[in-house]
């Protein structure tokens, strides 16, 4: 179980949005390379990045920024955000992402995705976001009539690393994950999934620790933890403990 703290870039800056809206944008930092430095201190054992003004886009926009922040940490980074090309897959890799994640084209063309699994094994994660049930793209502005376990299983079987599912209508306004379409969504699929959108509280992080969600491969977590709804140190301790309960079970 992992508790991914987040970063999301626009303009150069780290910030968190509330509802994906671009215009509701609250600068926490600056400076990303700093703020990923001090996760990996604080003890956090990966980063998730998200370029939003890539994912509008359709191409990386802040890849100065997530090349400092590559530098500034020594975790492993998967990074969202206007990746749609096999060869922007592969620039990413070499530059040294642990994993990309592809959220559009999965929708648009979910063969390049097979493609990329083949091609960068283990190294590639499908994103879903979803309002209202239904599945977003371009960087949430536009709806799709796809569900989201149907999109999720298109992808059985094809290598995906994991599925980061995100509730829109929860995002950054700290109501807490939703956890019965989260755990619907694994229960659905053998991809791992990992739970994003509206982590608010310690409360949700050992929500995350109960048996039923022990399927998950984690979380993620921005605004909570930005605004020290979360203190790291009792996050980190309780899944401590939790891996070293299942390690003597």
């Amino acid at each position: 179980m992992i508790l991914f703290p987040a970063i999301d870039l626009k303009d150069g800056h780290c910030v968190r949005l509330k509802l994906g809206d671009m215009e509701q944008a609250t600068v926490y930092n600056p400076d990303p390379a700093a703020q990923a430095k001090t996760f990996e201190d604080q003890g956090f054992e990966w980063l998730h990045v998200v370029d939003l003004n890539g994912a509008f886009a359709g191409q990386s926009v802040n890849g100065a920024a997530v090349d400092a922040i590559l530098k500034a940490t020594t975790n492993p980074v998967q990074l969202g955000g206007g990746i749609r090309t096999l060869s922007h897959i592969e620039s990413w890799l070499v530059r040294g992402l642990t994993r990309v994640i592809l959220g559009t084209i999965a929708v648009r063309d979910p063969a390049l995705v097979i493609e990329a699994c083949k091609q960068f094994p283990g190294r590639v994660a499908v994103g879903i976001d979803a309002k209202g049930g239904k599945v977003a793209v371009e960087g949430w502005a536009e709806a799709s009539e796809l569900g989201v376990i149907e999109l999720a299983r298109k992808f059985e079987g094809a290598g995906v690393a994991a599925i980061i599912y995100t509730d829109i209508d929860r995002d950054g306004i700290l109501t807490g994950i939703n956890w019965a379409s989260t755990l619907e969504l694994a229960d659905a699929v053998s991809i791992p999934v990992i739970a994003s959108g509206g982590l608010a509280s310690i409360r949700d992080v050992k929500r995350m620790l109960q048996p039923d969600a022990r399927k998950l491969e984690g979380a993620i977590s921005g605004r909570a933890l930005y605004d020290g709804r979360i203190d790291p140190k009792e996050a980190l301790a309780l899944i401590k403990a939790a891996r070293q309960k299942d390690n003597a079970q």
